[in-house]
């Protein structure tokens, strides 16, 4: 049974937005406080991470002084640079922040920008930074740098600029300040080696990074009805996409806690094979080619690595190395006091064939909408398809990556028939050489073996193993990918039985049986909108939109989906999460696209 999530004092997961450079990313929270980011990349050590240890864990704070203030925070639109705003009777203050764009031309490559600016009355603030190196194992030293600040711990430095006097004390410097009515003040936290930016230059950082940012949202297709929240969706997939490397990660976070006081608390800044794969889909979806492109070049480099007797992997470092063993922060208390704290991840040498189907999928999309495949690209393809030929019948650890024996998973057995349906696909678009025969009879055997064996031996509908009873959300798929009819009379009656077993109020639960880990879980994010997509194939319009609209609802208040949801609809697990926004666009295409044409033509991949 779902684990129902206690309230937490303090921060919480949702109330946080992000920033970053397609490099890395800083959460800021609604009082203005960076409490988590890593440095200099995304799967970096944290120099930040007050959220999962309020005393160990280093904070960059902005406090004004007004009494009971009200605090809001948005985007500016159509971009990823973040307000926070302070309200009150005696004034109100602004705190805008953001990394440069990589096509903004700073010639700072890489820092967090925060100005901080009063629009109304004359306000005292105060700005404090405690960075805490390597994941809060090491408090740097502190010295003045002309009128900057620099820590220093180790190999590891950062310097801290700003336009108003700052303060060195013991690993921390700030600066108490006050300011009238259109006045503002400037920070700049970035590496040692590069001087500051002037005043003027922040300023120029400024416009050139939202006029990037707004550049690329505006190459988005989809005019629909949830197009500023697709936009923001898409922002969110792009801040987690490597600009130099074309990988996705799964999330911006380590360690927030499926259910908390729980142990399951997982490390996403890795590129897992599924979540990029999906994600290249949404990207094709809203006309983003680039980004799809550039993921099929990362994803070509690494079957290019692979001898053709290895498997792929599930995930990998952004990079594209392999990626890091799972350990544990003991040092830190944990969000909540949910411990461990886990950094690296465990399922790296997992077994879950359903990879190869996301995969396969991604790239034949990427071929029917960008660049055709080299035949280099094709030959590594063509391994991966025979290896699926070989290896479908497998038991593994399946989508959901449970941590107990291997078993015959439904899901993967459907993914693997993308695999190789796709394949099919493409070597008949593309004339491609490969077997295309013995492909298309060991897909039609996999189809046989689903509906043969994965099938409720009283009620008929799909089940989540081979021969078992339990259901499973990521049968959602089924439709989705094609391989049922959504109007199909046993999937009609999976799709009921999900319904009245897995769902709760529009969240939906992955699974209701055991996994092989302690604690519970909340609701899975990714699946309410699968539901919706689902419901919406189906042609039950009403529900879907019904359950959409409670979906929308649980993202936080700058719409922005956490992995998990408790009970309440509070956010758990790691934030923002690639695979719930992918899931959101999808649902928000297709479900559009029905709304507007019912029975109409709708994108096909």
């Amino acid at each position: 049974m779902p684990h129902q999530a206690n309230p937490v004092p303090g921060r919480t997961i949702g109330e946080h937005g992000i920033v970053g450079d397609l490099d890395t990313a800083a959460l800021v929270a609604t009082d203005g406080t960076v409490d988590f980011m890593c440095w200099p990349h995304m799967d970096s050590p944290t120099i930040f991470a007050a959220l999962l240890d309020p005393v160990q864990g280093g904070e960059f704070s902005v406090e004004p002084a007004l009494d009971d203030p009200r605090r809001m925070q948005l985007y500016v639109p159509e971009t990823n640079v973040l307000m926070t705003r302070w309200m009150s009777e005696a004034g109100s203050v602004e705190l805008t922040d953001f990394m440069p764009h990589p096509e903004a031309g700073v010639r700072v490559p890489r820092a967090l920008l925060r100005c901080v600016r009063v629009l109304r009355g004359r306000v005292d603030i105060r700005v404090g930074c405690r960075p805490r190196f390597d994941y809060a194992r090491d408090v740097p030293d502190v010295e003045a740098y002309g009128d900057s600040a620099v820590f220093h711990a180790g190999k590891h430095s950062l310097r801290l600029a700003a336009t108003v006097p700052l303060t060195i004390g013991d690993g921390e410097a700030e600066a108490r300040f006050t300011l009238g009515a259109g006045e503002h003040a400037w920070f700049m936290l970035g590496d040692e080696s590069h001087d500051p930016l002037t005043p003027e230059e922040c300023e120029a950082a400024y416009t050139a990074t939202a006029e990037a940012w707004r550049r690329w949202t505006r190459r988005s297709t989809y005019r629909g009805r949830w197009r500023e929240r697709v936009d923001r969706s898409a922002l969110v997939l792009k801040l987690l996409t490597s600009h130099k490397h074309g990988s996705v990660a799964a999330a911006a976070t380590f360690g927030l806690p499926e259910a908390t006081g729980a142990g399951r608390n997982w490390d996403y800044r890795a590129t897992w094979m599924r979540d990029a794969s999906f994600t290249v889909y949404a990207f094709m979806r809203l006309g983003f080619v680039q980004e799809a492109e550039h993921f099929r070049q990362w994803t070509e480099d690494r079957l290019a690595a692979l001898d053709k007797h290895d498997a792929l992997r599930i995930m990998y470092s952004l990079d594209g190395s392999e990626a890091r063993a799972e350990s544990t922060l003991d040092h830190l208390a944990g969000y909540a006091q949910s411990q461990p704290v886990r950094i690296g991840n465990a399922a790296r040498t997992q077994t879950q064939l359903d990879i190869y189907g996301e995969l396969m999928d991604s790239l034949y999309l990427a071929n029917k909408y960008g660049t055709a495949s080299s035949h280099a690209g094709w030959r590594h393809v063509r391994h991966m398809v025979d290896h699926v030929s070989r290896h479908w019948s497998d038991a593994d650890e399946g989508i959901w990556e449970i941590r107990d024996k291997p078993r015959h998973f439904l899901h993967s057995r459907l993914m693997c028939w993308v695999a190789l349906d796709r394949a099919i696909r493409l070597a008949g678009k593309r004339s491609l050489p490969g077997p295309i025969v013995e492909w298309a009879a060991e897909r039609d055997r996999i189809a046989e073996d689903i509906w043969a064996n994965f099938r409720h031996p009283e009620k008929g509908h799909f089940v989540q193993t081979e021969g078992g009873t339990d259901l499973d959300a990521s049968l959602l798929m089924m439709p989705l990918v094609r391989f049922v009819s959504a109007t199909d009379p046993v999937w009609l009656a999976t799709l009921d039985a999900i319904r009245d077993e897995l769902t709760d109020d529009g969240l939906v639960f992955r699974y209701r049986n055991a996994d092989g880990l302690e604690g519970g879980e909340g609701a899975f994010t990714t699946c309410t909108f699968w539901y919706v997509e689902c419901l919406a194939r189906a042609g039950r319009l009403h529900e879907a939109r019904e359950i959409m609209a409670r979906g929308v609802l649980y993202s936080n208040h700058l719409g922005l989906f956490s992995e998990e949801l408790s009970l309440r609809g509070d956010p758990l697990g790691n934030f923002p999460q690639a695979l719930a926004h992918l899931a959101f666009i999808s649902a928000a295409f297709y479900l559009d696209r029905q709304l507007s044409h019912p029975g109409g033509q709708t994108w096909q991949p």
